[in-house]
C-alpha cells in the first residue's frame, strides 16, 4: 500500500506530501488501494480528493506543541523568562559554533556560567487520559558539559511563568543530566499524589558535544519507551519501573485494615442489640432451688433490616471495589489532566547548551517523522562541519608551533650575537 501524509492546518487549509504539521495541526494518511481483475493484473490507485480529506477531518494525530525557532527573534513572544531570581541566566537564539544548518539548528542556548535557568512556553491545555503522550526535543552540549542539566519539564496550565523556579510543581521531568564521572543519566520523573517518583532503571545519556534527539513515550496501557536518536534504549512497565507495586501493596494493606476494623466495629454494635426469645418455655426438669431463676435465651437481632442482606461482606469483593475506586484513579502515573506548559528549569556550571525541536503529540509515527525531518536532516552536516573545524584547528596549531620554533631559533641567534658582542667588549 502506498501512503501519503495529509496535513490539516490550523487555518483550515490542507497540504499533502512529507511536510510536518505546525503547533495544533492535525494530520491524516491518504492510502492507495490496489485492485486485481481477471487474468490481467493491473494496479490502480483509488484516489481520494484532497478536499474530501479536509472535509472529513479524520485526525490521527494531535500536535499540542511544536517549536523549531524558525521565525527569528519572535520566539520571545512565546517564551517567558522567569523573573523569580535576578541571578537567573539568560537564553539567546543560536545554532552554536558548528551546525548542520545555520537557521534550522538555531535553538535556545544558555549563555552564562554557574547559573540557574528558568524559561517556559504555554499552549492550549489538554489531558492525555486514554491517549499516548510523546515528549521529544533535541539537546546539544556544545561546551562539553561537565556539570549541568539538559532536561525539560511539563507543567500544569496554571503554572506561574514569571515566578518559575525549582519549587514550581511539574508533571514530568525528562532528559539528560551530567555531573562529573558519576552522573550521566536520563531522568524520567513523574508527579502524583503530591510526590515526585523517578524511574528506578539507570538510563545513560549521551556525553559528547553533538546534537541528540531525546524521546519519551508514555502509553495508556502503562508501558513506556525512551529513545535517543530514534533508537529505543529503554522500555518497560510504568507500574514496575516506578516501584508502583510497592505503593499498590501499601494501599491494599491500608484498605484491608480499614475495612476489617469497620467490620469488627459493626459486628460489635450488632452483638449489643439482643432480645428475649418469647417462644422459649421453662424446661420441665428445671429446679429453681438448684438452677436458680430461669430466664429465656437472648437472641441477636439481624444486622440488616428484614434479614434480606447477608450478615458478612466478602472481603475479596470488598477489596476489589476498594482498589477500583483508589488504585486505578489515583495511581495511574501516565495520565495528567491539565498539561499546559513546557519549560527549562535547570542549573549549569558551564553554559552553551542548545535546546531545539520541541514536540508534544499523541502520535508516535508523527514524532518519528518530525525527528527525521529536523535532527535527521542536520545531524550529518553538523558532524562534517565539526570535522572540518577540527582539521583547521590542527592545521592552525601546527602553523603556530612552526612559527614558535622559527621565533625560538631567531631569538637564539640574537642572544648568541649579543653574547659575542659583549665578549668583544672586554
Amino acid at each position: 500500500m502506498v501512503s501519503r501524509v495529509i496535513i490539516e492546518r490550523r487555518d483550515g487549509s490542507c497540504s499533502s506530501g512529507t511536510g510536518l504539521a505546525g503547533r495544533g495541526d492535525r494530520w491524516t494518511r491518504q492510502g492507495a488501494v490496489t485492485r486485481r481483475s481477471g487474468a490481467a493484473r493491473s494496479m490502480a490507485a483509488a484516489r481520494v480528493p484532497l478536499w474530501a480529506i479536509c472535509v472529513l477531518r479524520v485526525a490521527l494525530a494531535t500536535v499540542y506543541f511544536q517549536e523549531e525557532f524558525l521565525d527569528g527573534e519572535r520566539w520571545r513572544n512565546r517564551w517567558v523568562h522567569s523573573t523569580n531570581d535576578s541571578q537567573f541566566g539568560h537564553f539567546r537564539l543560536s545554532s552554536g559554533n558548528f551546525y548542520g544548518h545555520k537557521e534550522k539548528d538555531k535553538g535556545l542556548q544558555t549563555t552564562q556560567n554557574s547559573r540557574f535557568y528558568a524559561i517556559s512556553a504555554r499552549f492550549k491545555p489538554f489531558s492525555n487520559k486514554g491517549k499516548t503522550l510523546i515528549i521529544q526535543y533535541t539537546v546539544k552540549h556544545e561546551q562539553k558539559m561537565d556539570c549541568g542539566g539538559g532536561y525539560i519539564k511539563l507543567f500544569p496550565a496554571d503554572v506561574d511563568q514569571k515566578n518559575l523556579n525549582g519549587k514550581s510543581q511539574y508533571y514530568i521531568m525528562f532528559g539528560p543530566d551530567i555531573c562529573g564521572f558519576d552522573i550521566k543519566t536520563v531522568h524520567i520523573i513523574l508527579h502524583f499524589k503530591n510526590q515526585y517518583h523517578a524511574n528506578k532503571k539507570s538510563i545513560r545519556c549521551k556525553v559528547d558535544s553533538f546534537t541528540h534527539l531525546y524521546t519519551l513515550v508514555l502509553r495508556p496501557d502503562l508501558t513506556y519507551e525512551v529513545k535517543i536518536d530514534g533508537q529505543s534504549i529503554e522500555s518497560g512497565s510504568i507500574e514496575y519501573d516506578w516501584q508502583l507495586t510497592s505503593l499498590k501493596k501499601m494501599e491494599k494493606a491500608s484498605a484491608e485494615a480499614e475495612g476489617w476494623d469497620q467490620a469488627a466495629k459493626d459486628k460489635s454494635q450488632d452483638w449489643e442489640k439482643h432480645f428475649l426469645d418469647a417462644s422459649a418455655s421453662k424446661p420441665s426438669d428445671w429446679k429453681g432451688e438448684l438452677d436458680g431463676d430461669w430466664q429465656a435465651a437472648m437472641l441477636q437481632k439481624p444486622p440488616y433490616q428484614d434479614g434480606l442482606k447477608p450478615e458478612g461482606i466478602d472481603k475479596d469483593v470488598w477489596l476489589h471495589q476498594k482498589m477500583k475506586n483508589s488504585y486505578l484513579t489515583e495511581y495511574d502515573l501516565s495520565e495528567f489532566e491539565n498539561i499546559g506548559a513546557v519549560g527549562l528549569e535547570l542549573w549549569q556550571v558551564r553554559s552553551g547548551t542548545i535546546f531545539d525541536n520541541f514536540l508534544i503529540t499523541d502520535d508516535e509515527e508523527y514524532a518519528e517523522n518530525f525527528g527525521k525531518a529536523t535532527w535527521g536532516e542536520t545531524k550529518g552536516p553538523e558532524k562534517e562541519m565539526d570535522a572540518i573545524q577540527a582539521k583547521e584547528e590542527v592545521k592552525k596549531a601546527q602553523e603556530e608551533d612552526e612559527d614558535d620554533m622559527l621565533m625560538g631559533r631567531f631569538r637564539g641567534r640574537e642572544n648568541s650575537f649579543k653574547g659575542f658582542h659583549r665578549r668583544n667588549e672586554f
